[in-house]
């Protein structure tokens, strides 16, 4: 099975947008390496992302300032000054899992410059973390760095949201996204909850309780592992012409940019 932007904007429940398109730029990139080509991680994965950037329609915090986000001037454990001098704000959250504090702008800059990946300078400019490919491969640095792929294997969103978040803000509403993200990896609409149900010997009531997630836990566990969005067509092409493919699939990738542009708060 493929993993596309086309299935993540039917999880999503919306149009393609350019932010479900640096996902999966991402995951394209490094996605198979850290293990999220398996199907009970990715929906996981997607689960998080999902809560985190609103639906896939912010890649930066919507910024107030609230109460708790004045606090983040001073938040030394993230890596900013104990001075009021605009940590909080130039260090805000960015992209899907909202990068927050300069240590993680830090060290998602040294694991890129480590993996060889020759990233820019994402301290002197937080902003460069919102370009393709690193707005997808933030996220995948977070998960692979936390080692959060064990608490997918163990079907542990409680554990996956604390870890990711501090604590479980939103756990409630990243539970359905698993729900949508699992669904729609098993090859059923987002909202077909009871039909899974149906066919899983479970009470058919189209609630995504703890025992229709854990049967649709187990049933991801079972499945292939999953590519990228690559079509069959390049697999097959020979050498000699791959680099025609290239081509192309850059000029539609910067067509498709230009069209959808990306979507902020």
């Amino acid at each position: 099975m493929s993993m596309s932007v086309d299935l993540l904007a039917r999880i999503a429940g919306r149009p393609v947008s350019g932010n479900m398109a640096s996902v999966m730029v991402g995951l394209a990139a490094y996605g198979a390496r850290a293990g999220l080509d398996r199907p009970h991680r990715l929906a996981h994965f997607l689960a998080q992302l999902g809560h985190e950037s609103a639906g896939f329609r912010h890649d930066h915090e919507v910024w107030g300032p609230s109460a708790a986000q004045s606090r983040y001037d001073v938040r030394e454990d993230l890596g900013n000054t104990p001075q009021r001098d605009g940590d909080g704000y130039l260090y805000r959250g960015r992209t899907p899992i909202q990068l927050t504090g300069r240590d993680n702008y830090r060290q998602f800059h040294a694991w890129a410059r480590g993996a060889g990946l020759g990233p820019p300078d994402f301290v002197a400019d937080p902003d460069l973390v919102l370009t393709d490919t690193w707005e997808g491969l933030a996220p995948i640095w977070f998960w692979e760095s936390r080692s959060l792929g064990r608490w997918a294997d163990e079907n542990d969103a409680e554990m996956l949201t604390r870890r990711i978040n501090g604590g479980l803000n939103g756990y409630r509403n990243r539970l359905d996204w698993y729900a949508r993200a699992a669904l729609v990896l098993l090859g059923f609409g987002p909202d077909e909850v009871a039909r899974f149900q149906g066919g899983a010997d479970l009470v058919v009531d189209g609630i995504a309780g703890p025992r229709t997630r854990a049967a649709l836990h187990r049933r991801l566990v079972g499945l292939p592992a999953l590519e990228f969005g690559e079509p069959s067509s390049r697999r097959r092409a020979p050498d000699r012409l791959r680099w025609l493919w290239d081509l192309a699939s850059v000029l539609l990738a910067l067509a498709q940019g230009l069209v959808i542009g990306r979507e902020g708060a």
